[in-house]
């Protein structure tokens, strides 16, 4: 584990938000090719998987508002970092309601293993952020149907309306 000291900054644009700058020669440690996914420990109070975002000077972490809020952090404040390669499958804790559903739909779970590192974690988090496991199935049975529709493609505009009408069937069942 690597640990050192940074401060927290704004980029004040649309796109990006709270930072957290990383050195080049932190962050060249854990970077080989594409992969930049470590798990970061703020403040020793927050651990949390991300990716380092290269930029000119070296790297950065986003952090979101709600969590800079969490943690009480200050702008221009310094934060102590303590940095570990990610190692995990995904770059993220997939839910076990997921899992299940892959285990269960071999052809769902071969599109799934084609996308992207990023696509797979965007999906990954979309059943992960519903915390009724309802839900997270209905949400998960959607996913691997639209890949399967789909031919391993996500098209995110017919996959909403498919969760949607996952959660209406669901509605309906009550």
């Amino acid at each position: 584990m690597t640990r050192f000291n940074s401060t927290l900054q704004n980029f004040n644009s649309r796109l990006w938000g709270y930072h957290i700058p990383v050195p080049a020669s932190i962050g060249n440690e854990f970077v080989t090719g594409n992969d930049r996914r470590v798990w970061c420990t703020i403040d020793d109070i927050h651990e949390m998987q991300c990716a380092l975002m290269p930029y000119p000077s070296g790297f950065f972490i986003l952090l979101n508002k709600n969590l800079v809020n969490k943690l009480g952090l200050v702008l221009n404040a310094e934060v102590s970092v303590a940095l570990k390669k990610d190692t995990s499958e995904y770059g993220m804790e997939i839910p076990e309601t997921f899992r299940t559903l892959m285990d269960q739909d071999q052809e769902g779970a071969c599109y799934f293993e084609t996308l992207t590192p990023g696509k797979k974690r965007t999906l990954i988090y979309a059943v992960a952020k519903v915390k009724n496991i309802d839900r997270q199935i209905n949400k998960g049975l959607a996913i691997l149907e639209h890949l399967k529709l789909e031919k391993g493609k996500v098209e995110f505009k017919k996959l909403n309306l498919l969760i949607k009408d996952y959660n209406q069937r669901s509605k309906l069942k009550e």
